[in-house]
């Protein structure tokens, strides 16, 4: 996973357990070096103190040559002190000063390494047979060369203390502060989660249409705007004040809208019906030539045509207003049998298939309002194909407990992105579907007003269920599910 998708919080522990351990590093570097150098300044002058007590004035040498004695014999020497003195090229007096005070004698290896000190009096740190030492060179004024050592056993052991201590102490530290982190960072996020869930929680709010409530607020203790996760919190609920407003005002004017288009189609269907009546008398009263006749066949069909659609629009006026259903039970593949044999009459030239199981498949719903259903359904198979295409019905139960009816065509297909808005009002895709070409066949001579899918959709959501579609060229499948009654 990569470190840009975890979550803050954790970014955050981690940060800060990255810092804390980079200024414990420091910390542990900064006191590591103080300390050897203080450890070494002190074996230094412990050093310096013991060169002068094997350098002493007494006895002559082993020799006579000068007038200092030999340091293996120097006293107030620490145990591990290495005392030796050069002559000629040659280590002639060396030893480690042991526990019980007697010399334990330099290996050759160690003579080898005492003769390549820099005779200057300046400390360095070599390896002997005997451990890590600290030795000194000076040569004097005899000409003899005195080799003072000291070990670093107590220095490094020291130091070593010092680094392990260090080492558990910061891992202890660096747990109990990256635990305590976690718990401070945690509610110190909450107020943030808090936002997150509002977000969340308004974005699954249906605020595409209706009548919405939107009643979601941050709280009051994280939308205070004097601090930073406050002002979040403040601006999102000003936010949503303003988007509340606007819903409230879209839903006002939507009413207003639907209050119209039902009170304008109820006072038309009046005119209309005196339009078709006058028009029925006057072919049956008078005598009219044939153009005559033509013209009033054609205002008797568009004022029929005009008629379908205000009771469309009145429909769904009514069902936008919550019109109460007329429930009962209604046997499914009756309902479709009927239906389907109406439009066998209606249209002869398509191929009209059943497809029904043996039994009856009943549901709890309006009759009138189902058979609506079925009709818009099949009669926009029927419109917007050719003739000779097969349009297949079939009613089945699914394990879910609904009740699924499907009408299938093998017409030319719905436009992909023509799918998403099949359910609009107004929204047609005549040349599309049709096999004719546009102004000629059966869909250009019927027309279509855009508004037998968003029926069918209303009345099938008013009984609870759904509707759906499926196209591509060859094959368009509407399918709608109702509850079933259990039987």
């Amino acid at each position: 996973m990569r470190p840009g998708t975890w979550h803050l919080r954790t970014r955050l522990v981690l940060l800060a357990m990255a810092l804390l351990v980079a200024i414990c590093g420091a910390v542990g570097l900064f006191t590591y070096a103080s300390m050897d150098s203080f450890l070494t300044r002190q074996l230094d002058d412990q050093l310096s103190q013991a060169a002068e007590r094997s350098n002493a004035p007494g006895r002559p040498p082993m020799g006579g040559f000068n007038g200092g004695r030999d340091p293996l014999d120097a006293r107030g020497q620490s145990v591990g002190t290495l005392n030796a003195r050069i002559l000629g090229g040659q280590v002639n007096s060396a030893g480690f000063l042991a526990s019980d005070t007697t010399r334990a004698p330099l290996s050759t290896r160690d003579k080898e390494v005492l003769l390549t000190l820099a005779r200057n009096g300046d400390p360095v740190d070599r390896t002997l047979s005997n451990g890590n030492y600290r030795l000194v060179a000076e040569e004097t004024s005899f000409g003899d060369v005195l080799v003072t050592g000291l070990p670093l056993a107590g220095k490094e052991s020291t130091l070593s203390s010092l680094v392990w201590t260090f080492v558990f102490v910061s891992l202890g530290g660096l747990v109990l502060i990256g635990l305590a982190g976690t718990v401070l960072i945690r509610r110190t996020m909450q107020p943030l989660e808090q936002l997150s869930e509002v977000a969340t929680r308004v974005s699954r709010l249906p605020l595409d249409a209706g009548e919405v409530a939107l009643a979601v607020r941050v709280p009051p203790s994280n939308a205070n705007p004097r601090t930073e996760v406050g002002s979040v919190g403040h601006a999102l609920n000003l936010m949503l004040d303003n988007v509340a407003r606007a819903l409230e005002a879209r839903q006002q004017s939507e009413t207003k809208v639907r209050q119209f288009v039902a009170d304008a189609s109820h006072e038309l269907r009046t005119p209309l019906t005196a339009i078709r009546g006058y028009t029925e008398l006057m072919r049956m009263t008078e005598d009219f030539t044939p153009d005559g006749q033509k013209s009033l066949a054609r205002v008797q069909s568009q004022s029929e045509r005009m008629t379908t659609l205000v009771e469309d629009l009145l429909l769904l006026a009514r069902l936008d207003a919550g019109q109460s259903l007329k429930l009962a039970e209604v046997d499914l593949t009756q309902l479709v049998i009927e239906t389907v044999s109406d439009e066998k009459v209606i249209a002869p030239a398509h191929n009209w298939h059943l497809e029904l199981p043996d039994e009856p498949v009943l549901v709890n719903g309006d009759a009138p309002q189902l058979r609506q259903v079925l009709v818009n359904l099949l009669s926009n198979a029927r419109k917007h194909t050719a003739p000779g295409t097969t349009v297949v019905t079939g009613v089945t139960t699914s394990p879910d407990g609904s009740a699924v009816v499907t009408v299938t065509d093998d017409g030319g297909g719905i436009p992909t992105e023509f799918l998403d808005q099949v359910f609009s009002r107004f929204a047609r895709a005549d040349a599309s579907r049709a096999g004719n070409a546009p102004g000629s066949g059966p869909a250009a001579s019927e027309g279509t007003s855009g508004l037998g899918l968003a029926i069918v959709q209303s009345i099938v959501e008013a009984h609870g269920g759904t509707v759906t579609v499926r196209s591509q060229p060859g094959f368009t499948e509407f399918s709608l599910r109702l509850p079933i009654i259990a039987r």
